[in-house]
């Protein structure tokens, strides 16, 4: 029986989650199918779910016209594990600081759009991620820093600001694990 894996695909590096999704079941010897989701209606089929990064306030705005925001809680309730990266912390935040950006509440979690710079800010740093033995190379691209943690629990930090959390079946991310071919992150995601 293969799992049901989806991506968030209004926006965002839908490609890249998907490939890195396919290689972490093929590590753990799961089968899975990927759907790429822009509608409603796929994911109350997902096993596993991934939200990527792009711009936050787009993605809020379609998941949420599109109809599947109610869907995304609906799964992350029913305990199936969600991974938001980057632009999908921010939507998945409880408070994105931004009024444009209408959360998940997923997450008890207050982030800074883009608060690591511009585009031409971006960087790799290696990070030390609570349940991983070595490193972890962190792409950073007009990231998010989480500013207030509430109930979740930190798993990473870059010079003392928190860039991955973990509350029950999510995790999020302000950095882009999709761009890399380590798969960690989408291992601990949804299988740890």
């Amino acid at each position: 029986m293969s799992l049901v894996a989806g991506v968030i695909g209004v926006q965002g590096n839908v490609s890249e989650h998907a490939a890195a999704i396919e290689r972490a079941c093929e590590a753990r010897g799961e089968d899975v199918v990927v759907h790429e989701i822009r509608t409603a209606g796929v994911v109350p089929e997902c096993d596993l779910l991934a939200m990527p990064g792009g711009e936050s306030t787009t993605i809020s705005r379609l998941v949420h016209r599109e109809g599947i925001a109610e869907e995304i809680v609906d799964h992350v309730d029913a305990g199936k594990p969600l991974l938001a990266t980057c632009a999908g912390l921010i939507v998945a935040a409880a408070d994105a600081q931004d009024d444009r950006v209408e959360t998940l509440n997923l997450l008890d979690v207050h982030v800074e759009r883009n608060a690591f710079g511009r585009q031409k800010d971006s960087f790799e740093a290696p990070l030390e991620v609570a349940g991983l033995e070595e490193p972890f190379p962190g792409v950073f691209i007009r990231a998010p820093v989480i500013d207030r943690v509430g109930d979740a629990t930190v798993l990473a930090e870059w010079e003392g600001r928190p860039v991955a959390v973990q509350q029950g079946s999510v995790v999020a991310t302000s950095f882009h694990p999709e761009l890399t071919q380590d798969d960690r992150i989408h291992e601990l995601a949804f299988f740890e």
